[in-house]
């Protein structure tokens, strides 16, 4: 789990901070790099202060408390649950996994409204959207009272009525598809809505200034990424194992499926659509990557890839905003395709592990696509609706206190120089 924390933080610095570096034009991209980093590091201290408390102690089916402020009780000694009975790992390690996963998807947004905002701006918004979005949807998601509280039908209606809000609901989410991906895709969404385009957007060329950089951070996220979906397990078992190939097979079947699309729309493969796909398939992967077999893998990743494609163009065209580094396009549709196709192959039909009964401590039987997916949708537009609507607010209050948007001026030389005094190449 520590190998595995340690990976997460390596899809963010450098892989993601990297990736989205190479993307924008030359003048911005200390800016993007400084806040990757930078709110990495925010975040990982509001986690210890009351995040970790809020997403995962008992309190309603939306949120947590605070009896863990400051990591209270969390130390050496003590335990968490994991997906087994009688098998626990520290709860320490535990809240360090858990707050690589917070601090990335924070990360992600950026990618939406590069090269115009504040960095300030980015700061007071990731903090305000942190705490009311991305700790109730993990709580909703993830929060329950381990397998070890289950005995039998009345013991399993105690912890169902205790947790999270989707979790009771049945909802599945490996790793993060609802949690991470979609919740910070709307995010990025809203934001490119809410900040505006970027000056000479649709005029002038805006191509990413240095491929190879993208294409280090993506090969960085691939590594980084067996981190956050083999380690969602808590234990080094078979799930882990198959978490860990699917990363595999889905990311490289999203990638050639990309390039397939791409070239005959565009009679060309690319470097950016080859890194662009691979994401989208390791993206769409997360919430499924233990729940279902490498057929199932295989099969969201092709899907996941030709509608990521979609997304970054054709879907990108009819919203009309400016989401810079294509966070909805890549992050939420694969976030939505993911979800929803992990309700289809979690069934022992189609090579998934299906539902586990933790009363009968077996595999439940009679599993239902179509419920399944229901289930599924349901988290999905919870948490479209929720991050959307937090995110609308608090971009709204940062504009208010200390403004969103850099100046025209500033925008023109670019934030490297004006908000850090600094180039990424040369002054």
């Amino acid at each position: 789990m520590m190998a595995a924390t340690m990976l997460v933080i390596l899809m963010t610095i450098p892989g993601l901070a990297l990736f989205y570096g190479g993307m924008v034009r030359s003048k911005n991209t200390l800016s993007v790099l400084m806040q990757v980093l930078v709110v990495f590091c925010m975040i990982a201290v509001l986690w210890v202060i009351y995040g970790y408390s809020v997403a995962f102690t008992g309190g309603n089916a939306f949120f947590g408390g605070f009896s863990k402020m400051f990591l209270a009780g969390v130390n050496a000694e003590s335990l968490a649950a994991t997906f087994s009975k009688g098998v626990a790992i520290p709860e320490i390690v535990f809240a360090a996994f858990q707050l690589t996963f917070a601090a990335i998807t924070c990360g992600l947004i950026v990618g939406a409204f590069a090269e115009r905002v504040k960095f300030s701006a980015v700061l007071l918004f990731c903090a305000l959207w942190f705490t009311f979005a991305y700790l109730p949807i993990a709580h909703m998601v993830w929060y329950w009272d381990g397998p070890d509280a289950i005995t039998d039908a009345k013991s399993l209606e105690t912890v169902t009525a205790a947790a999270g809000w989707l979790w009771a609901k049945g909802a599945l989410d490996f790793a993060g598809g609802t949690v991470v991906h979609i919740n910070a895709g709307v995010a990025g969404l809203v934001g490119a809505y809410v900040i505006g385009k970027r000056i000479g957007y649709g005029k002038e060329a805006m191509a990413p200034h240095n491929l190879p950089l993208t294409m280090i951070g993506a090969c960085l996220l691939w590594v980084g990424w067996f981190g956050f979906n083999a380690g969602s397990n808590l234990e080094a078992t078979g799930v882990a194992g198959m978490a860990f190939i699917n990363t595999i097979i889905a990311t490289a079947a999203a990638t050639l499926s990309w390039l397939l699309v791409e070239s005959i729309a565009r009679g060309k493969a690319s470097a950016l659509g080859a890194a662009s796909g691979a994401v989208a398939g390791l993206v769409a992967i997360t919430p499924a990557c233990g729940f279902v077999g490498v057929m199932g893998a295989l099969v969201i990743g092709l899907i996941g890839g030709v509608l990521c494609f979609w997304g970054v163009n054709g879907l990108k065209r009819l919203l009309g905003a400016d989401d810079s580094l294509d966070v909805f396009g890549v992050h939420g549709i694969g976030g939505i395709v993911g979800a929803i196709l992990t309700g289809v192959f979690a069934a022992p039909s189609l090579g998934g592990s299906g539902i586990y009964d933790y009363v009968a401590n077996k595999t439940a039987e009679g599993y239902d696509i179509w419920g399944q997916v229901v289930t599924q949708a349901t988290g999905v537009v919870t948490t479209v609706i929720w991050s959307a609507v937090v995110s609308l607010i608090a971009y709204k209050l940062v504009d208010l206190t200390i403004g969103l948007r850099v100046s025209e001026e500033a925008e023109r030389e670019g934030l490297d120089v004006t908000s850090h005094g600094e180039g990424a190449y040369r002054l």
